[in-house]
C-alpha cells in the first residue's frame, strides 16, 4: 500500500462543511524574497503574481466563495516612483495576460480601493475585467488596489452623508451598505504571509471577527498546502463571536 504525500493527507484533514466564505490574504514577503535571491524588487512582484494565480485555483478548487488579495495599500504611494510605475505596468500586464482565463473560470472580479489616482490606463483596464465578469457566479475575486481602512471607512461615512437626509443618524448597517465589499460576506479567515503580525490598515471593518493566521512563509513561497493548513487552521478555531456559546465555521 502505497503511503499518502503530504498534500493528500493534509486534505484528507479538511471538513468541506467547514469551509471559510471569505478568505482574505495579506501578500507580505516579496521584497525580502528578491533580496534573499539577489534579485531586484519587480522580479519579487513578478513572482508574487504566479503565487496569486495558484491562490485563486486554490480559492476554486476548496470552494471559497469569496476571496480579496491586498496587492497594494495606499501606504504603498510612499516607495520609490520606479517601484511603483513598475508595479503598475505589472498589474496591467498580468490583467491582459489572465482577463480570458479569469473569464472562462467563472470568476466575478472586482476591484477595491480608492482607483481616481491610479493611471488611466490602469482603471481602464479594471473597468474593462469588471464589467466582462460582471455576471460570472463562481469565485468572487476582490483585488485591493490604492487601498486603506481607513479611507474606506471615511468614504463610506461620506457617501452617507452626501445621498442621507440630514440630522439622519449613520448605523452599522448603512455604513456596511457604503463600503466598498458591500453585499459581500464578512472575512471569515485573514491569512498574512512574511511573519508580519500586523492588519496594516486592510478591511478593519470587515475583519471585526475574523480568525487571524500568521505564516513566516514569503509570499513568493506560499503554495496550495500552506492555503490548506490556514483553512485547517480556521476549522479547529472556536467561534464564539463575543457570546459563551460555539458559532459553527460554516
Amino acid at each position: 500500500m502505497k503511503f499518502l504525500n503530504f498534500l493528500s493527507y493534509r486534505k484528507i484533514l479538511l471538513d468541506g462543511k467547514k469551509i471559510p466564505r471569505h478568505v482574505a490574504i495579506i501578500m507580505d514577503g516579496n521584497g525580502r524574497w528578491a533580496n534573499s535571491k539577489f534579485l531586484p524588487r519587480s522580479a519579487g512582484h513578478a513572482s508574487g503574481v504566479s503565487a496569486a494565480k495558484e491562490v485563486i485555483k486554490s480559492a476554486i478548487k476548496y470552494n471559497i466563495n469569496t476571496l480579496t488579495l491586498f496587492a497594494f495599500s495606499s501606504e504603498n504611494w510612499t516607495r520609490p516612483q520606479d517601484e511603483i510605475t513598475s508595479l503598475f505596468s505589472l498589474f496591467i500586464k498580468s490583467i491582459n495576460e489572465e482577463k480570458d482565463k479569469l473569464k472562462s473560470s467563472n470568476i466575478n472580479i472586482t476591484f477595491i480601493g480608492e482607483r481616481t489616482s491610479l493611471p488611466n490606463s490602469l482603471q481602464k483596464i479594471m473597468r474593462e475585467i469588471e464589467v466582462q465578469s460582471k455576471n460570472n457566479n463562481g469565485l468572487h475575486l476582490n483585488i485591493a488596489i490604492s487601498y486603506g481602512g481607513r479611507s474606506e471607512i471615511i468614504r463610506a461615512t461620506n457617501k452617507f452623508i452626501k445621498k442621507s437626509p440630514l440630522k439622519k443618524l449613520i448605523s452599522e448597517a448603512l455604513l456596511s451598505k457604503n463600503l466598498d465589499t458591500y453585499g459581500m460576506p464578512d472575512i471569515d479567515l485573514l491569512i498574512r504571509t512574511g511573519g508580519e503580525k500586523r492588519l496594516s490598515n486592510f478591511l478593519l471593518w470587515q475583519l471585526a471577527y475574523s480568525e487571524l493566521y500568521f505564516t513566516n512563509e514569503l509570499w513568493p513561497d506560499f503554495k496550495e498546502s500552506d492555503f490548506i493548513d490556514a483553512l485547517y487552521f480556521f476549522q479547529c478555531r472556536n467561534r464564539r463571536f463575543g457570546s459563551l456559546s460555539d458559532h459553527s465555521n460554516a
